[in-house]
């Protein structure tokens, strides 16, 4: 099967899927093209949260790439076959996302009982405040990579392959973005000293 760019547009979902199992990243681009919506409304109707679906999205689409044979056209479209793995993986964030809070409830329970200090957790609300409001002042490039690195605990490593980019411009963003932010907080009193070298 010999295709030029130009012909992706007009291939079936099935051909592309056939490409993309030997390793063409264009088929990849337009089935993403073609359905990366459909995905992505869904999860984020599920999640409620932009981002979260965003990722739900990049990892769907992941999963493609790695494991193409897991599509069969006999089975029904890919349209539906990405809605299937969108809502699998939308409701495995959901359980992790409660677990997390569960969690957080926990140990929160737990540091009160411990007599923890009211002005101490009042300061933490505000450092917490500052970080969300550093982390958001930075450029997207920068923003992205932190909060999936820091945020959703994923690796140098998975957070370039789901942002599609090398990983060393993956960490040298998640570095200076790390700067600004240390930089910002410095500025507002919830830091001290400069970056450190």
């Amino acid at each position: 099967m010999s295709f030029v760019r130009n012909d992706f547009a007009t291939a079936s979902d099935a051909s592309l899927v056939l490409l993309v199992a030997r390793w063409h990243e264009s088929a990849l681009a337009e089935l993403y093209r073609r359905h990366a919506g459909a995905v992505f409304g869904l999860a984020r109707r599920l999640l409620n949260d932009a981002v979260l679906a965003e990722e739900v999205v990049q990892e769907v689409f992941l999963r493609l790439w790695r494991q193409p044979e897991r599509y069969d056209p006999e089975r029904g479209s890919l349209r539906s076959f990405l809605l299937s793995a969108s809502h699998s993986r939308a409701i495995d964030t959901l359980r992790s996302e409660g677990a997390r809070r569960d969690r957080e409830n926990r140990d929160a329970l737990r540091t009160a009982e411990a007599g923890y200090d009211l002005e101490r957790e009042v300061a933490d609300l505000t450092l917490a405040e500052h970080v969300r409001s550093a982390l958001r002042s930075l450029p997207e490039n920068e923003q992205r990579p932190i909060a999936l690195a820091y945020f959703a605990g994923h690796t140098y490593r998975e957070v370039a392959e789901l942002l599609g980019e090398p990983e060393g411009t993956v960490k040298g963003r998640i570095r200076a973005g790390l700067r600004r932010m240390h930089d910002a907080l410095a500025g507002s009193g919830m830091v001290a000293g400069g970056w450190p070298e």
